[in-house]
């Protein structure tokens, strides 16, 4: 495997299970909600209402699902990174972009797709505090992928 190969798999690797670990701490901390609460909601997804009736095998398997979700979200950006370069040089700004991209296709697109078929509605401070998760969201893929993809920027003579 070539250097460029392993750097962008930590990339991947790290931005996807690093984000998808907090998000799940946010979504706690949100929904004033256990972790076993948020793991059986995700499982949900695939299992609807009996994801509560699963015990810590349904749990899991919400917890399997955040991490390959928030995995699948970095490579999403990792490759559009390796093709556009801008992304790696400008990673805050356009990181904070890819969060409320983030942010729509999973309430919207995703969410009404899944076994829970709804479509959230958010009173403006649950909109704000899950805005800002998903902000955090993709500024953390975007960092993991500018810090093993980036190239350092030149230095500018006086």
């Amino acid at each position: 495997m070539s250097e460029r190969s392993r750097a962008t798999a930590a990339a991947i690797l790290f931005g996807g299970l690093v984000a998808g670990t907090i998000d799940i701490g946010a979504a706690c901390v949100i929904n004033h909600r256990s972790l076993d609460f948020i793991l059986h909601s995700i499982a949900g997804g695939l299992l609807a209402e009996r994801s509560f009736s699963g015990g810590t095998a349904t749990a899991v398997l919400g917890g399997i699902l955040q991490e390959a979700m928030g995995v699948l979200i970095a490579t999403i950006y990792v490759l559009m990174a390796l093709r556009l370069p801008s992304l790696l040089q400008r990673w805050f700004l356009f990181g904070l972009a890819y969060g409320v991209t983030i942010f729509f296709v999973m309430n919207y697109v995703v969410l009404p797709l899944s076994a829970w078929h709804s479509v959230p509605h958010f009173s403006t401070a649950t909109l704000v505090a899950n805005m800002i998760a998903m902000l955090l969201f993709g500024v953390i893929v975007s960092y993991f992928a500018h810090r093993k993809l980036g190239r350092p920027p030149a230095l500018e003579h006086e």
